[in-house]
């Protein structure tokens, strides 16, 4: 398998010439890499106005490995190849290295690159990637990479150290500027001011990193120097580590490089419509940074969510009464962490009774309510308290808590809950106090802790009776002055004290369910299936031209190719099925066939725009200016896919496994409208101002910055 590192951008608060001055004194060897023994120069070419400098070094590198292996490879050192490209008038310095050592049983490829921050020259931004492949290594390949991958990791940290060592030793050198190049012609004591840069900067020539040198990926363990606050000028496609550290928190390197590796597939898959990356993040905590098991339930998740419009539950749904009255529990400051802090009277709660009077749906929508308004929460407190905030703290009091509680229909619906919740608000929960937990508690421990977590289970803190007041109890968590008066603290808490719910409020099983279905099924979304020679198709009937008709589909399964087809007569809608303007069926995976098996392309019907194949996993988004009244039909057909080159990494064929049923059958999930001309101006961030449901999609998400002409469709 191969193993990759990607390195978020590094900023350097130094100009680009200052920081090659400090980078090129690790040459020939530096002593805060005792594993760099040395290097020799193979090749040298500089350009004859001074401005390029190409470097190619041969590193001897003593592996820390175990003698043993060492032994059994045959070999005392390992080397290196590295080559320097170096070029002052565009200032950036591009690094290759690979390995010459095993190279047909190992392969070994690193590339950084020094450039000038594009919003302030007097800045250097760095980045580096690397892959390690190893092919046979005597048997001990896992090993090899264990190796390999933890030298590497503490060598990409020691890089900063290096790189602000050497400047440091500038700075008490009195080096504090080098000059930038300029061409010979316009400077004619170039000759003069080169030498002298040369004694302040060492020569201009390249440094191996060296910390990345120790193993085995020679180019560059180099970081920048500190800088406190955030820099926001990267690219909007790139992360730069002062903001994963600000707002993400640290991570190793490694932990950064899945962050942004898995980020950037999001971005090849889901453009336009990123999810944050704190969002990201969790999700790989959950999987312990396994990319592919996190990518894997975020898309399931993803999906979910649009499904079912999560996003803007907030703004769309209010609770009803019975749970404002009745749901025992509330958002009540924030723990010593600054963690949000939610507070239920669990043994206070009727949760049969609401069950009854409300259904599950109900009551699990309520719990994503407040799942949503706690990452909103995070968000406000990381900014609030300056450090990164990513879970809340929940406190759960027990009193009251007997067999009424163990009954089916609340055991039911809390299962579910802790299963939703599970699966898509992964490390949402940072601590979990169980306070005065009776004797009947261990029950329910017993039945709903099979469907918890185990990095979940090891948050909770159970306390029984007075245990909390103690030694290690709620005031190492909370401070005083905010614990809760029901608890003994002087704070009031406004959270409902619960009580049973009437039974004048009860709904029968028929209503429930009707209920149930309706709060599901509210979705601008709609299901379809497309099989082997049956595409799906929606009729859009268009009675003004220059009319914009908008899409955004999601492929669930299989590969697809999308099509927009214009015709003036109406096609014959199917028997069973009364099609509306936009030819809907009811959701869940229909087929709807519009296009007469008699109909030619180009007498009956005409192509509008070009095909567009659509791989699964994909998001699209896209409209068409209509030229012409009549009838559009936008359709969505099977495709196969012949065998793709490999990539960096795999598609999303493995991602909603699933999902899958069959080789021949795909799912889309899609929704259309059509927008007036003098309502659309080009861009997703216009359909905002058009008071129409598609304007939420662009609502939460971060919206691509392609326009949508009446040919583009931006994925």
């Amino acid at each position: 398998m191969v193993q990759k590192y990607q390195s978020p951008v590094r900023v350097y608060k130094y100009p680009f010439e200052l920081i090659m001055a400090a980078y090129e004194r690790r040459f020939p060897t530096c002593p805060l890499i005792p594993m760099f023994v040395g290097s020799d120069t193979v090749n040298e070419f500089k350009s004859e106005d001074g401005a390029i400098h190409v470097i190619e070094r041969r590193c001897k590198l003593d592996v820390d490995a175990p003698r043993l292996l060492k032994k059994i490879a045959g070999v005392d050192y390992v080397y290196f190849v590295q080559k320097n490209s170096l070029n002052s008038r565009e200032r950036t310095l591009h690094i290759e290295a690979y390995n010459e050592t095993f190279s047909n049983r190992v392969i070994i490829n690193e590339h950084c690159c020094y450039t000038v921050h594009p919003e302030n020259e007097d800045w250097t931004c760095f980045e580096q990637s690397a892959s390690l492949d190893i092919k046979s290594f005597f048997g001990f390949e896992s090993t090899v990479e264990k190796i390999a991958m933890k030298q590497y990791t503490s060598n990409i940290k020691k890089g900063k150290e290096i790189i602000e060592y050497y400047l440091r030793q500038l700075e008490e050198e009195g080096i504090t500027f080098v000059p930038r190049w300029s061409p010979p012609s316009i400077t004619p004591s170039s000759e003069t001011s080169s030498s002298s840069s040369k004694k302040q900067a060492a020569s201009m020539a390249v440094v191996i990193p060296e910390a990345a040198l120790k193993e085995g990926l020679s180019g560059d363990a180099l970081s920048s120097p500190s800088a406190p606050e955030p820099v926001v000028g990267t690219p909007d496609d790139k992360l730069d580590a002062d903001y994963i550290k600000r707002y993400l928190g640290d991570l190793t390197p490694l932990q950064e490089s899945c962050l942004i590796r898995l980020r950037q597939w999001l971005q090849e898959t889901h453009k336009g419509k990123i999810p944050k990356d704190e969002h990201i993040l969790r999700f790989l905590r959950a999987r312990d940074f396994n990319i592919d098991k996190a990518r894997e339930i975020m898309c399931q998740s993803l999906t979910w969510r649009k499904q079912h419009q999560v996003d803007y539950i907030l703004e769309t749904w209010t609770p009803p009464q019975v749970l404002q009255d009745y749901y025992a529990g509330g958002w009540h400051h924030h723990d010593k962490d600054g963690r949000p802090l939610y507070v239920l009277r669990l043994g206070q709660m009727d949760t049969k009774g609401l069950v009854r009077a409300l259904g599950e749906e109900a009551l699990l929508r309520y719990v994503l309510s407040i799942n949503e308004e706690g990452l909103r929460r995070c968000e406000e407190n990381t900014k609030v308290f300056g450090r990164p905030i990513s879970s809340w703290t929940c406190l759960v009091d027990l009193e009251g808590l007997n067999m009424r509680h163990l009954r089916r229909p609340g055991v039911k619906a809390l299962l579910r809950i802790i299963e939703v919740v599970e699966a898509n608000y992964p490390e949402t929960l940072g601590r979990l106090l169980i306070l005065r937990a009776p004797r009947v508690f261990p029950v329910l421990w017993t039945l709903v802790s099979p469907f918890i977590d185990d990095n979940t289970r090891r948050k909770f803190l159970i306390y029984a009776g007075n245990d909390y007041q103690g030694p290690g109890g709620l005031l190492d968590y909370i401070d005083k002055e905010i614990i809760p008066d029901f608890l003994s603290g002087e704070c009031m808490c406004e959270v409902p004290e619960g009580g049973l719910v009437p039974k004048s409020l009860y709904r029968t099983a028929e209503e429930l369910e009707n209920e149930d279905l309706k709060l599901w099924t509210e979705t601008i979304y709609q299901s379809a299936s497309v099989f082997k020679g049956a595409p799906h198709e929606i009729l859009i009937q268009i009675v003004d031209a220059s009319s914009v008709i908008t899409w955004d589909f999601d492929v669930c399964k299989g590969d697809i190719v999308f099509n927009i087809y214009h015709s003036k007569r109406s096609p014959q809608p199917p028997k069973k099925d009364s099609l509306g303007a936009h030819s809907i069926t009811s959701p869940g995976g229909n087929n709807v066939q519009l296009i007469d098996k008699v109909w030619q392309l180009g007498r009956d019907y005409s192509m509008v725009e070009s095909p567009l194949i659509c791989k699964e996993g994909e998001s699209v988004q896209g409209s068409h200016v209509t030229r012409w009244p009549g009838f559009y039909i936008l359709q969505w057909k099977f495709h196969s896919m012949p065998a793709c080159a490999a990539s960096s990494l795999p598609r999303v064929d493995d991602v909603l496994a699933s999902l899958q049923v069959s080789s021949h059958k795909c799912k889309v999930m899609y929704y259309t409208e059509v927008i007036g001309s003098e309502d659309f101006r080009g861009s997703m961030t216009s359909l905002e101002s058009s008071h129409s449901g598609f304007s939420q999609l662009s609502a939460a998400t971060t919206s691509s910055s392609q326009s949508h002409s009446s040919s583009m469709i931006s994925r």
